[in-house]
């Protein structure tokens, strides 16, 4: 069966070009267009490409809804989001669709929608790459999230229009989707930690978003990632997530097969390609221009940016629909930006530090909406991190130590945090001007509790450097992960579950002790 040679390849070079350095999604793509390949000289069996559609188009809906539990509606109603979004759509398509008419010798109308489609940048490969590094709920990672949400709407709208549908009367339903938000609690609340909450997310992400939404004539997607929306502020919202992480990545799979699988290149998608290629770091500078004009700092600016330069899924879905007889070429352009884009994107912060000379001087002199603090005052203990793991280390410490500070890099928790009454700011512990003019001289221990290892690894150098001597403690759930941050120059680093179980023991101790008494 044909479904052995998909996982057979795609498994095989995801491993391969893992092993030199790049995403395993690069192996997924390559497998993609080897499979497609491999049936011009063998025979394999019939497959009329259904199975390997389904698998993607569940995937995608899975991923946007697991974004969406990660979002919140006021961070995209955001001047950078909407105007940056809007305004980058525009310039998109005025320069790119004359290139494309003049390059390809293709009507006007061709050349107008060629543009639209080049103008998306790609949500599921920047939700990915966000992602795993956690960095969807970063100032940066929320502006990237937000303006692929404006262009995936634009998309929307492009397709009604170019392909003639129209969403039913009964779409306007989907405003009162608000009112559906205590049922949708309630159910979370009562359907435990087991199969039946991750059943709960299917069901939402599937059906009532993706299937209701598709009834309604309107895009599957869309539903998928305003069900995730919807149930983004619960306390379980990202336990949900969690689950559903497994059953995503295996759909996801299916989804970068599906893009190689649509067709080897010929000389018009090699052109198309290679032109699209060319223009990509335009793409990528258009953004950061106007970000920074919206008053995003250089390093925010950058970091969205790179996530955003790539060719998007959606123009596939544009020319599936409007423009068939250019979908092959669409599938490569878009796979060539994933090879490009997703190795940047993964040495991001790094390579920002190598041009922050050149882009600062980009960066406009006024308040920016992601300023991080200069000044830490008086504060003695210093918690990078405001997670469950951060909470608890403050929350026992506030009495004890009065002048204490925390910092996360996610602007709604520090909000939360500041209304619950800590004292919490905005700053992003991987940001090196963050670094360079903090002053933190009362300082006398600091407690790493970010999830991200580099993020951790990065912090503890940064102190090292700067000449903090003081005590510097951090946890992780693995010991090779431990050795690395206390070479940085960590004093302790504890296993997580292990010192889980050495307080549970201790807590016995106690309970046995008072007992014999």
């Amino acid at each position: 069966m044909l479904e052995a040679v998909w996982i057979a390849c795609a498994f095989t070079l995801g491993l391969t070009v893992r092993a030199i350095g790049l995403p395993p999604l690069v192996g997924y793509l390559a497998a993609g267009f080897a499979i497609t390949g491999l049936g011009r000289f063998i025979e394999l069996p019939e497959y009329g490409g259904e199975v390997i559609n389904h698998l993607a188009h569940l995937g995608v809906l899975l991923l946007l809804f697991t974004v969406g539990l990660k979002l919140r509606v006021r961070n995209l109603v955001q001047p950078e989001v909407i105007g940056g979004g809007v305004l980058h759509f525009l310039l998109a398509v005025v320069l790119f669709s004359p290139a494309v008419y003049v390059l390809l010798q293709v009507s006007y109308y061709e050349a107008l929608l060629l543009g639209v489609a080049l103008s998306f940048s790609s949500t599921v490969l920047a939700a990915k790459v966000l992602d795993s590094k956690r960095e969807l709920r970063a100032f940066h990672g929320r502006v990237a999230i937000g303006i692929l949400v404006v262009q995936d709407l634009l998309a929307l709208l492009v397709i009604s229009v170019a392909g003639g549908s129209t969403p039913s009367p009964w779409a306007l339903l989907v405003l009162g989707l608000p009112l559906l938000r205590p049922v949708l609690f309630k159910l979370l609340d009562v359907c435990g930690h087991d199969e039946l909450m991750v059943l709960l997310g299917l069901l939402l992400a599937l059906v009532v978003g993706g299937l209701g939404f598709e009834y309604l004539g309107l895009s599957s997607e869309l539903g998928a990632l305003a069900f995730g929306v919807l149930l983004a502020k619960h306390k379980r919202a990202t336990e949900l997530s969690n689950s559903l992480w497994s059953i995503k990545e295996v759909f996801l799979v299916g989804f970068f097969l599906q893009i190689g699988m649509s067709g080897l290149p010929g000389m018009d998608a090699l052109i198309l390609a290679l032109a699209a290629t060319i223009v990509l770091p335009l793409k990528g500078a258009m953004f950061f221009l106007l970000l920074v004009l919206f008053k995003l700092r250089a390093r925010s600016a950058f970091l969205s940016s790179l996530a955003l330069t790539n060719y998007s899924e959606f123009g596939l879905i544009v020319a599936a629909i409007v423009l068939p007889q250019w979908l092959v070429p669409l599938a490569l352009t878009v796979a060539v930006s994933f090879v490009i884009s997703a190795p940047l994107n993964r040495i991001a912060h790094p390579f920002y530090e190598k041009l922050s000379k050149k882009l600062l001087r980009f960066e406009r002199n006024i308040h920016h909406p992601d300023q991080q603090p200069v000044s830490l005052g008086e504060a003695e203990v210093l918690i990078f991190g405001m997670g469950r793991t951060g909470t608890a280390a403050y929350d026992q410490l506030k009495d004890r130590i009065p002048r204490l500070i925390a910092l996360d890099s996610d602007p709604g928790k520090v909000e939360r945090h500041r209304s619950e009454g800590r004292n919490v700011l905005f700053a992003d512990a991987e940001d090196q001007v963050f670094w360079q003019g903090l002053e933190m001289n009362s300082v006398r221990a600091v407690i790493l509790s970010m999830s991200d290892i580099e993020a951790k690894i990065i912090s503890v150098r940064q102190l090292r450097q700067r000449g903090y001597q003081g005590f510097i403690a951090s946890h992780t759930l693995f010991q090779d992960e431990a050795e690395k941050i206390n070479a940085a120059g960590a004093n302790e680093t504890y296993l997580t579950m292990s010192e889980a179980g050495v307080g549970l023991a201790e807590h016995v101790q106690e309970q046995l002790h008072s007992i014999a008494n």
